[in-house]
């Protein structure tokens, strides 16, 4: 019987930094009711907020559900009782320090320059220091969804770009995320770390454990987890999450 449900967020549960839709919102408070849950993904704190923390309703159970920004290198948990609201703490972070993120920044520069993506039209910054990683945007962070989908469909652009950075920096992790990003993180930071850290930090057993996502296929940012052994089921749009979430929630339920 599994215990806990842990998630991707951009393209599992939510358009890509889109708000989940009220209809997920209610599901996801209704899988709390009978299981814990985990969102994981590249995202820092706000977004995670904005898109899934903020949406759900006052019903939701907070103390079962875990959220773990840039790849499970951050930990937040509610600390109050269910319908309290700014109540979230974290628990903890595995940052880098300032010689890590000069070190970094100035690799991005140069790779982005040799790579071309430096005359792309873009909508807000495309560096993050998101603290525990830093995340490159082809098209910054604000840019509208229509955008990005068509930026690098084919992930052309970012593999490049992941082939420049593995060389300038061997002793990190280099990692294709969402539609338009490439996230930087110390080595050995994916979302199979991200699961032993939830298992540590819920005291829930890896077999107990079941992950969705939809880059569950070789190179995804998700297929770290099928790899490492646990259960995964790969899903295509936030619509087959929705279906998934109502098939667990039947079988969760006592």
């Amino acid at each position: 019987m599994k215990q806990l449900i842990a998630f991707d967020l951009d393209g599992t549960l939510a358009q890509s930094k889109q708000p989940i839709e009220p209809d997920m919102a209610e599901l996801l408070a209704d899988l709390l009711a009978v299981a814990a849950v985990a969102v994981i993904s590249g995202g820092d704190w706000p977004q995670f907020q904005r898109q899934v923390v903020a949406r759900l309703p006052a019903r939701a159970r907070l103390g079962r559900l875990f959220i773990m920004p840039t790849t499970g290198t951050k930990l937040y948990r509610f600390q109050g009782r269910a319908g309290q609201a700014g109540d979230w703490r974290l628990i903890y972070a595995d940052s880098f320090d300032a010689a890590e993120r000069g070190k970094i920044i100035r690799a991005l520069d140069d790779a982005v320059a040799q790579a071309g993506l430096t005359d792309e039209k873009i909508w807000g910054d495309k560096v993050e220091d998101r603290g525990t990683q830093i995340t490159f945007s082809g098209l910054g962070q604000q840019a509208p969804l229509d955008a990005k989908k068509a930026w690098d469909p084919d992930f052309t652009k970012r593999r490049k770009l992941q082939s420049i950075l593995r060389m300038m920096l061997p002793d990190l992790s280099i990692n294709v995320g969402g539609s338009t990003s490439v996230d930087i993180t110390r080595k050995g930071i994916d979302k199979a770390y991200a699961v032993r850290r939830l298992i540590d930090q819920s005291g829930i057993a890896g077999e107990a454990i079941l992950f969705l996502g939809d880059a569950i296929y070789p190179g995804g940012n998700d297929d770290p987890v099928r790899a490492a052994g646990y259960d995964t089921i790969a899903i295509r749009d936030v619509a087959e999450t929705m279906n998934v979430v109502r098939g667990l929630i039947f079988c969760l339920a006592p």
